[in-house]
């Protein structure tokens, strides 16, 4: 059996995400659902599109826009005013607008490169971010002006990177007033953050906020149209992060947080003065964990929030759960007038995500059944319900309209050119959810299998859950290479309840090693063709840490890993995300060290293969270079991949085959000699070619 194209096809349809309809949004007449979509699963070019009753239209295509579209150029993003009448979008650094009515996209004479183009809710203007500056120009390109512009060379108006904590559609730095006539902006100064820690020479400029290190100074100011400005005021040592922000029907707001993140404040700003008040603060002595899209406010005022309960995380409106114990929040999609529409993970099934509603009138209430990771949006009536499955990848789309038969979106996402064979499990007495991936070809009692544990098992994200996404394909194509695969999610993931959750406080890798070793042994006890001594572990980002801490700590159990783009010093990362779990290293270091992969170089002794895209702009590449020079130091043989021009995240790159393939002839080399005589060994350096 010749190797699956799956590498070709992650390459060719960008991770399985071409073709299928995304960023979907509906008009408050519930007649209109806007949507971004390429026209075929191989084409790069993203379209804007529009349903009406039952028919797709094609509103805005690049390729028809640009004289000579560049391969990939197309709609990222793209926003509307109240009626979602105006819609703009940003195209190759230049500023496009269009009329729902009827106009065709034309071309605005705005300052590039243009960034985050937002109508104001009248659909007379459109503010933009360029250069650093916040510009304005009227809807017809008329009128063009500066509103704020930098008064330094490390300052911006318009952006706010920690906003994307709260914001459903990505970090956002301004926001216009309900008439039209004022915004309240974002003020970014980064003078006094670092540079960014380079690996060779680098002139890039770039600058990064790493843990115990100075983060940006982030102030909002009221803007008007006449140009008057208002700075806003609150105690901005005491919460250094502004981590969301907006102006709703009561005014302008933002929620700030403590440089510890032990307490969050939702601060209501008087536009006339810039004075605030707080409206909620939560607290919590590991963190305050945050919500997309809250804290909120409804039509009538009421504020929701959340609260972490008896290991639940409640929907809460003014103060009171509204949300049933066991019944896990996880994003706020919106709020219609009153009506607010989430989604949530019962604690006895967190693989699986549900869409639920609030409404005044019938109280809350479950809008999805299949066993899947569902989300949506919803206004006027309509509601549009995404669900990702577990048949295959690619979203369902389905626009639900009051009284009408649904309509589902075509999605042209190509079928996977291979099969999943895997098994769902529960494992131990902490109940781990797993799944097992196996080779098609495999047969049972044919020999033993070597084990490639596969995990993330870090705090953002879950691996093991009902939905098929192409992290699942890839395991199942290690799997075809003779492997039995093992992706399990321990203590610190997400959808456990806020208890499981902070399991990670303090340490990032004591328990969520523990955990990967746990499902291991259970796993083999359920299936006895696993080879416990033929195991290997494969990572990216902390997927990647948690693989090097395996043959560092427990080289009992795990004889070869490839960690990819991770985090080996935990003080060269991003304040925000790892002073959350391990505190301020001035008042911490202990944790620090404990966690630092790098300390711990001189125990290596199982092969270890590092791989880091040097353009990745998350985890800093210098981490993989800086565990390679302690490993040399130390004496200890290891493999270093650096790759020129990769970013975080190369699978789905022109790289992905060549990047994959290193991988699983690096584990065969080094898993052989533990297996050499089994007819299993055969199959594998047999199988891949």
């Amino acid at each position: 059996m010749a190797t699956s194209p799956l590498p070709q096809q992650l390459t060719r349809t960008h991770r399985f995400t071409r073709g299928a309809p995304t960023r979907p949004s509906v008009s408050p007449d519930g007649r209109t659902v806007l949507f971004l979509r390429t026209r075929a699963a191989g084409d790069p070019v993203t379209c804007l599109w529009s349903l009406d009753a039952e028919t797709e239209h094609v509103l805005a295509d690049p390729a028809r826009l640009l004289p000579h579209p560049q391969d990939g150029a197309g709609i990222e993003a793209y926003a509307t005013d109240r009626t979602a009448d105006l819609i703009a979008f940003a195209l190759a650094g230049e500023l496009w607008a269009l009329r729902l009515g009827g106009s065709q996209p034309h071309r605005l004479p705005a300052r590039g490169p243009v960034s985050d183009p937002r109508p104001d809710p009248t659909g007379r203007r459109i503010a933009y971010v360029s250069s650093g500056a916040l510009r304005v120009t009227d809807a017809d390109g008329a009128g063009d002006r500066v509103l704020a512009e930098p008064d330094g060379p490390d300052v911006e108006f318009g952006t706010a990177s920690h906003t994307a904590a709260t914001s459903l559609d990505g970090p956002r730095g301004h926001w216009w007033s309900p008439e039209g006539t004022r915004l309240l902006v974002a003020r970014t100064d980064s003078t006094a953050v670092h540079p960014w820690p380079a690996v060779g020479a680098d002139d890039s400029g770039r600058r990064f906020a790493a843990v115990g290190t100075p983060n940006p100074d982030v102030t909002l100011w009221v803007i008007g149209l006449n140009g008057r400005t208002t700075q806003t005021s609150w105690d901005r040592a005491a919460s250094e992060y502004v981590v969301g922000a907006g102006w709703d029907p009561h005014g302008p707001y933002a929620v700030v947080q403590s440089r510890d993140q032990r307490t969050v404040r939702f601060l209501a700003i008087d536009p006339a003065d810039g004075r605030t008040t707080v409206l909620c603060e939560q607290q919590d002595d590991r963190w305050v964990h945050l919500v997309p899209g809250l804290p909120a406010r409804t039509a009538s005022g009421a504020l929701l929030a959340h609260a972490d309960l008896h290991d639940t995380r409640h929907l809460t409106m003014d103060g009171a759960s509204v949300t049933p114990p066991g019944l896990n929040l996880r994003t706020v999609l919106g709020i219609d007038g009153d009506d607010v529409l989430f989604t949530a993970s019962d604690a006895d099934e967190p693989t699986e995500t549900h869409l639920w509603s609030l409404r005044p009138a019938e109280g809350l209430r479950r809008l999805s059944a299949d066993a899947a990771v569902h989300s949506g949006v919803r206004s006027g009536g309509t509601l549009v319900r995404v669900t990702h499955g577990a048949d295959r990848p690619g979203d369902r789309v389905d626009v639900l309209r009051e009284g009408k038969p649904a309509v589902t979106l075509a999605s042209y996402v190509e079928r996977p050119v291979l099969d999943l064979r895997m098994n769902q499990l529960v494992l131990g007495p902490l109940e781990l959810r797993a799944r097992l991936h196996l080779p098609s070809w495999y047969r049972q009692g044919s020999g033993p299998l070597p084990v490639l544990v596969d995990p993330y098992g870090g705090p953002a994200a879950q691996r093991v859950t009902a939905e098929v996404d192409w992290k699942v394909l890839v395991s199942q194509w290690f799997a075809e290479q003779g492997f039995a695969v093992l992706a399990a999610d321990g203590r610190g993931t997400p959808g456990r309840g806020p208890d499981w959750e902070r399991e990670a406080y303090g340490d990032l890798f004591g328990l969520a090693l523990d955990d990967q070793v746990t499902a291991l042994h259970q796993a083999a006890r359920r299936h006895p063709e696993l080879d416990l001594g033929c195991v290997g572990i494969r990572g990216w980002s902390f997927g990647g840490s948690l693989a090097t801490a395996a043959v560092l700590r427990r080289p009992d159990v795990f004889h070869t890993a490839v960690a990819g783009a991770c985090v080996t010093d935990q003080r060269l990362y991003n304040a925000h995300w790892r002073e959350r779990f391990l505190g301020h290293p001035d008042r911490y270091p202990e944790r620090y060290d404990a966690n630092s992969l790098v300390l711990e170089a001189p125990k290596l002794s199982r092969p270890l293969l590092l791989m880091h895209g040097l353009a990745d702009t998350n985890v800093p590449p210098a981490n993989t270079v800086r565990l390679s020079d302690a490993l040399r130091a130390a004496g200890r043989p290891h493999e270093v991949v650096l790759l020129p021009g990769v970013g975080h995240q190369p699978v789905g790159s022109a790289i992905t085959a060549e990047l994959l393939d290193r991988q699983v002839r690096f584990l065969q080399r080094h898993l052989g000699a533990h297996l050499a005589d089994s007819a299993a060994w055969a199959r594998l350096t047999g199988r891949h070619t």
